[in-house]
């Protein structure tokens, strides 16, 4: 359930609610607004009784969420959340690009691409590190020599980088090199990775599964939100269907629904639902004039001679035309396309951050 507190409620009496939803067994969550604050009171369905919060002075009203979605539902957070990495916001009216390669093949490849998206216009660069592919014979990704290579271009261009991570026992490697945890569309239902990625403090990239519902792309996302991380990302990829054109059907109608339940910026990877370049720069305008905060899309200098994913990735100058495609639709839609900061990305390596006790340690 929620607890409406009423405007300009003091913090003493803010924390005089926590304190009663911790002894009631639950875990709070506290959402503050402009003029009010809500807690949501997470846990099992009877534990806790909306009178007993209802005698308090400060507080406004109590409304059980209905969803089995809590946290990541609108009821709990009724405005849009925004995300900031590095500078670049994601979510609200605020409209953002991420680029690169679909894996990391060499150094050089890497900078290539990160070069000529950060020159179009892309705020944040994209780059495989570990590829779950179909086939245990296929190309795997370079590991940690490719998050070391991620990492250097994201430096040298001053971008915030995002990157797949496949297994819970890589989280605090991946840690070190990463501003954002991208989970792919097989391991959306991975609840021991997402709940070790909620431990921590960076942001989570979520892509919804090729065979799930926007319900379960939301509890997925519940994982993260409730073991204390509010920084989750939503991606619609493309879904499986009898549609044999493309190699998944984008769900474009994915983005308002989310939009209209859940507080949190869902973006698209136009790439994955193409399969083939021709359509990705169509998929990308359509996914932001319905309202996505933005796009992730692979780009590679040499599409032909990519070690996956050749045939829908773009080339550097296809690129730069859908960048001016954006902008001129972001333009009519009244909203506003990121740009790279002035200043420097704030990052160095560091331990891996869980949260415990209330705040964050490592």
């Amino acid at each position: 359930m929620i607890i409406i507190l009423k405007p300009h409620t003091p913090d003493d009496k803010i924390q005089q609610v926590i304190d009663e939803v911790t002894r009631a067994g639950c875990t709070p969550h506290v959402s503050k607004g402009e003029f009010r604050t809500i807690i949501g009171a997470v846990g099992e369905e009877g534990q806790i009784h909306p009178a007993a919060f209802l005698t308090l002075d400060q507080v406004d009203n109590v409304v059980p969420i209905m969803r089995p979605y809590k946290l990541a539902s609108r009821e709990f957070h009724p405005s849009e959340t925004i995300i900031e990495i590095g500078g670049i916001k994601i979510g609200g009216p605020n409209v953002a690009v991420i680029a690169g390669p679909c894996a990391i093949e060499s150094e050089q490849q890497l900078l290539t691409t990160a070069r000529a998206v950060h020159e179009a216009g892309a705020v944040m660069l994209r780059g495989g590190a570990f590829k779950p592919r179909s086939s245990p014979y296929s190309f795997q990704g370079l590991g940690e020599e490719g998050l070391k290579y991620l990492r250097a271009a994201g430096d040298e261009l001053n971008m915030p980088v995002i990157t797949e991570i496949t297994d819970p026992r890589l989280v605090e490697l991946v840690y070190k090199y990463t501003d954002v945890f991208q989970v792919g569309a097989r391991n959306m239902q991975s609840f021991n990775l997402l709940t070790e990625l909620g431990k921590t403090d960076k942001p989570v990239f979520l892509k919804r599964g090729m065979a799930n519902s926007v319900k379960e792309l939301l509890m997925s996302a519940e994982y993260v939100l409730s073991q204390g991380n509010e920084r989750v990302i939503l991606c619609e990829r493309g879904i499986k269907t009898f549609e044999d054109s493309v190699r998944f059907t984008l769900d474009i109608s994915a983005v308002p629904v989310v939009r209209e339940n859940s507080h949190l910026p869902i973006m698209v990877d136009p790439s994955h639902a193409a399969g083939k370049r021709s359509l990705v720069n169509s998929l990308s305008l359509a996914a932001i004039a319905a309202g996505a905060a933005g796009i992730i899309v692979e780009v590679h200098p040499c599409p032909h001679e990519a070690m996956c994913d050749g045939n829908q990735q773009l080339l550097p100058e296809d690129f730069k035309t859908l960048m001016a495609q954006i902008a001129a639709v972001t333009t009519a839609l009244g909203k506003k396309l990121q740009s790279s900061p002035a200043a420097p990305v704030p990052w160095r390596e560091k331990p891996l951050k869980t949260k415990k006790g209330g705040g964050w340690t490592g």
